[in-house]
């Protein structure tokens, strides 16, 4: 929506929904002020069903819903394997088809487009578990398939899948060679170059790419084919001057490489990207804690002759399982990571705020877990970063080679907030995440998510790099997490803390957001800057903190909540405008209660609306998605989100900022 209901408008957007059906929120309550009584009662109804969500290890973690192309290359792996057997192809059919619409396509996020690769890949799934090319749901997506450009238009990725099958030519594949590795962490283009995620992705690519495997295909794809392009309408090559032109000729060199490559070089460079891989397993068999590099990784060794009862095989297979989700109607979901850490220092945030006891056995046992997630080995972020001590968190259960600056900054936030009868390792293990995020900051002063100074212009220009995000630059999201945990142990004045909230106020776009990286998208990059800025000293009156505010009224739904659509990551007219969602309202709510806003009338309507579409059992509904792991590319719904952010809120509007930690900074701020 555009506009609130005094009147004041935002930046023209399309019009969307008011958010789960629901259009009147009006909250009243006998007795003092209503609506404070309304958040104080959702609040207690919240607090009650997030501890009923604790595992007994003290760890909260919930669903991680992306898109049907994780189930759809889970079948596609098993089969590439000879393991697919009846009852998983069964039930990942039944997950695909119910993500299915009208048209017989498939979105990559609710409410979203359609989208060629996940139409095509879905389809795919779905003949290997049985269904018919003539079947009314699988002829209207293979007629929209051809009407939209056959699998010549679909992403690399999707495209690997079916060359593997033989539905594809390798030859018109991308080249992604071996020896890519070989390259020094100096020289463009080395693997250190790429983010974490994708540098992942890509060592056991080289791998396929080299040996380009071809399965014997169970069935025909002709129906997914469009009719062949005009000459004159093919695409032609981009200039010689120009970098995309650069780079189609150096992938057309590649190909003439891969004729004549020289054995002893590939096979070492085989074995390299094997050793690579191999190194880089996880405890629990996975590989960075992520679905798609342990799928190519599991591949990759497989076509060097590992069988599948090899343990590092077996274990890489177990691991995938695990990525199962199960619903009760037998439906078989993937998920394409899990996010125990980052869920549970959230969940602890959120129940500390919202008023329960620092020294809560829920909060202690939480802590305690988190605790024994901190990582005190070196990984791939040491590459850029020789001489720095480890201290980090991961998102996942197992990923010590990818601790994250993100939830290294939000765990110690939480862990601030609970009163652990060891108070000695409580200190000695933030003390040392705190060293590791300040040495991880980026030389403009930022912070990126898991590596420093991940910011070389060349990755994405790879013809193979169409699948997303394949670098990882600073963003204002993780450098106001960053910032705000610095600020509250003491360091708003240190060197580090400054430069962060310098870089802040400059990447301040114009109307007076913040572009969000991990979250969507200008609700959530400014719901995490603005308590960022104050926590560092900026005071409300600070005329970044009044545009921030100014802009957040002007996007207020209607209906008195927030909502942002993933289409804001390309068409600006979405921008701070969509359905709304739980989640999005208190990470706008966040920003205005730390602008010093309670008393406002955006923030009673925003409240209001937590209060009246809280379900009876303290939960939210939402099935927008408002996490991301590439802008557009790649979307994600946290399902706890919608629980752990409007209780943030709800405690914050109640209880205050947080003043423990308030208090505790003002111990320190000679630090």
């Amino acid at each position: 929506m555009t506009a609130t209901t005094d009147g004041s408008t935002g930046a023209v957007g399309p019009r969307a929904p008011s958010g789960n059906g629901t259009t009147d929120t009006t909250v009243s309550a006998p007795g003092g002020d209503p609506i404070r009584v309304a958040a104080e009662r959702a609040a207690a109804r919240s607090v009650e069903h997030l501890l009923g969500r604790q595992d007994a290890q003290g760890w909260w973690k919930g669903d991680l819903a992306t898109n049907v192309t994780m189930d759809a290359e889970d079948l596609l792996l098993r089969q590439f394997l000879g393991i697919l057997d009846t009852r998983t192809a069964r039930d990942a059919a039944l997950f695909i088809r119910g993500e299915q619409r009208a048209d017989g396509t498939w979105a990559t996020f609710h409410g979203g487009p359609s989208d060629l690769s996940a139409t095509i890949e879905a389809y795919v799934a779905l003949r290997l578990a049985g269904d018919g090319p003539d079947d009314p749901h699988m002829a209207r997506a293979a007629q929209w398939v051809r009407e939209h450009g056959g699998t010549a238009g679909s992403r690399v990725f999707t495209r690997i899948w079916l060359a593997l099958f033989g539905w594809w030519r390798w030859d018109d594949l991308p080249e992604l060679p071996p020896e890519l590795l070989f390259l020094p962490k100096w020289f463009p283009l080395n693997i250190y170059d790429f983010g974490c995620w994708a540098r992942q992705t890509i060592v056991p690519l080289t791998i396929v790419s080299a040996k380009r495997p071809v399965r014997p295909a169970p069935f025909a794809l002709d129906e997914l084919a469009a009719a062949p392009a005009p000459a004159a309408r093919r695409a032609r090559p981009a200039p010689v001057t120009s970098w995309d032109g650069v780079f189609q000729r150096l992938d057309k060199a590649l190909h003439v490489y891969h004729r004549f490559a020289l054995r002893r070089l590939r096979a070492s460079a085989m074995n390299a990207a094997a050793r690579w891989i191999i190194e880089r397993q996880e405890n629990d068999g996975c590989w960075g804690g992520i679905q798609p590099p342990a799928v190519y990784s599991v591949i990759a060794l497989h076509l060097l002759g590992y069988d599948l009862d090899h343990p590092v095989m077996r274990a890489g297979l177990e691991s995938l399982d695990r990525f199962a989700v199960r619903r009760e109607d037998g439906a078989r979901m993937i998920e394409a990571c899990q996010s125990p850490v980052w869920d549970t220092c959230l969940a602890t945030i959120a129940l500390a705020d919202a008023g329960l006891s620092p020294d809560h056995p829920a909060l202690v046992k939480a802590a305690d877990w988190m605790l024994g997630e901190q990582i005190v080995r070196p990984g791939d972020w040491a590459v850029r970063r020789p001489g720095l001590t480890p201290g980090g968190w991961a998102f996942e259960f197992h990923n010590d080679n990818y601790p994250d600056i993100d939830d290294t900054a939000e765990v110690i936030l939480a862990l601030r907030r609970v009163a652990h009868p060891d108070t000695a390792r409580l200190h000695a293990a933030i003390e040392r995440g705190v060293g590791w995020n300040l040495g991880m900051q980026s030389r403009n002063g930022a912070w990126g998510a898991f590596d420093a100074d991940n910011t070389s212009p060349f990755p994405n220009r790879l013809p193979f790099c169409d699948f997303g995000e394949v670098i990882d630059p600073p963003s204002a999201d993780v450098t106001a997490h960053v910032v705000e945990m610095l600020a509250y142990e003491g360091k708003a004045h240190h060197p580090g803390t400054r430069r962060g909230v310098e870089w802040l106020l400059a990447e301040q776009e114009t109307f007076g957001g913040w572009f969000g990286r991990w979250g969507v998208n200008y609700v959530y990059g400014t719901g995490s800057v603005v308590p960022a800025l104050t926590a560092a000293g900026l005071p409300p009156s600070h005329p970044a903190i009044r545009r921030a505010v100014s802009w957040l009224e002007s996007v207020q739904n209607e209906d008195g909540g927030w909502g942002e659509d993933l289409r804001s990551y390309r068409d600006e007219q979405w921008i701070g405008h969509g359905a709304t969602t739980a989640s999005q309202t208190a990470w706008a709510l966040l920003a205005l209660l730390a602008a010093g806003e309670r008393e406002s009338r955006a923030v009673e309507r925003g409240v209001a609306w937590l209060a009246g579409t809280q379900r009876e059992d303290g939960s939210w509904d939402e099935p927008y998605f408002t996490g991301t792991g590439f802008p557009w590319d790649f979307s994600i719904n946290y399902h706890l989100y919608r629980q752990v952010f409007p209780l943030t809120a709800l405690g914050r509007y109640v209880h205050g900022e947080p003043k423990a930690l308030t208090a505790l900074a003002g111990t320190r701020k000679g630090s």
